[in-house]
């Protein structure tokens, strides 16, 4: 049997075919899109971390750390003879316990970028573990002690003698970001994780880091506790400084910049009352 269509019945056939290969094309088009769209996502998700030379990195350190009211500290445990502890740690007293430890000095070290979640244990890009060293991160020991109980913070205010703690660099534009960029985690004994200072944090920690900023003028709270000290009884706390790979900032416009950490630590009362 022959079917005989007129004129319109096969006007519009023509356009049920045109209209299917459109669709066709649409729905290759949209998959090309969702493709295109899946690689930006992933360029954007490894933009953060460093892509030029390894060796370019973050570098000209310099470490400040200062003690308040009852407060000492050194790189030696005096055990609990609190004259012999000191209200500073020096750019040179960390160079002494570096050469005694390792075989470079605070003004050899770059921070290349590494990620933890825990402030104490470090992997690269591609997840392989990484210790502290010359062109990884910062890593040394202190004793604090104290002449009475107190939880130890610390502190954005400045003092008679002393500035507060802060994370500075004299670079301009783009380089300035290296501030954001950076952590630094305190870790006591057998403590896990460590607590992590987030230097003008934005938007939500990484790796589900918890960590803390500071606000100015200085709010002593819970959550920016770093640790209990008894009444002279030293306490070995490791410190950690690095460049978090994964914050959003730490990109190849942070490379070869100049970094200066200020540390002050602070003692409160059970009810975070600073101590005059």
């Amino acid at each position: 049997m022959v079917i005989v269509m007129d004129k319109t019945q096969q006007q519009l056939l023509l356009e049920i075919e045109k209209l299917n290969k459109a669709q066709v094309r649409i729905k290759r088009k949209t998959t090309m899109l969702l493709g295109i769209i899946a690689l930006l996502v992933l360029v954007t998700s490894t933009l953060a971390w460093f892509t030029l030379n390894s060796f370019a990195s973050i570098e000209n350190i310099q470490m400040d750390i200062t003690t308040g009211v009852d407060l000492r500290v050194d790189m030696v445990n005096h055990g609990s003879d609190i004259e012999l502890y000191k209200k500073t740690i020096t750019n040179e007293m960390i160079d002494s316990y570096l050469a005694n430890n390792s075989s470079y000095r605070l003004a050899d070290q770059m921070l290349d970028p590494v990620t933890t979640s825990n402030g104490i244990t470090f992997e690269n890009e591609q997840g392989t573990t990484r210790t502290a060293g010359e062109d990884t991160f910062l890593e040394f020991e202190c004793y604090f002690i104290s002449s009475k109980d107190m939880w130890v913070h610390l502190s954005s205010d400045d003092t008679v003698d002393f500035e507060g703690t802060s994370v500075s660099t004299t670079e301009t534009g783009l380089k300035a970001e290296v501030i954001e960029s950076v952590r630094v985690s305190f870790e006591e004994e057998e403590q896990s994780p460590a607590a992590i200072y987030e230097p003008n944090k934005a938007g939500n920690a990484v790796n589900a880091q918890s960590t803390f900023d500071l606000s100015v003028p200085m709010r002593y709270a819970p959550e920016n506790r770093l640790f209990f000290l008894n009444q002279l009884e030293p306490k070995k706390v490791t410190i950690r400084v690095w460049a978090e790979g994964n914050d959003p900032q730490c990109d190849d416009d942070v490379q070869n910049s100049n970094l200066t950490v200020k540390l002050l630590f602070s003692g409160t009362d059970e009810n975070d009352q600073p101590f005059a």
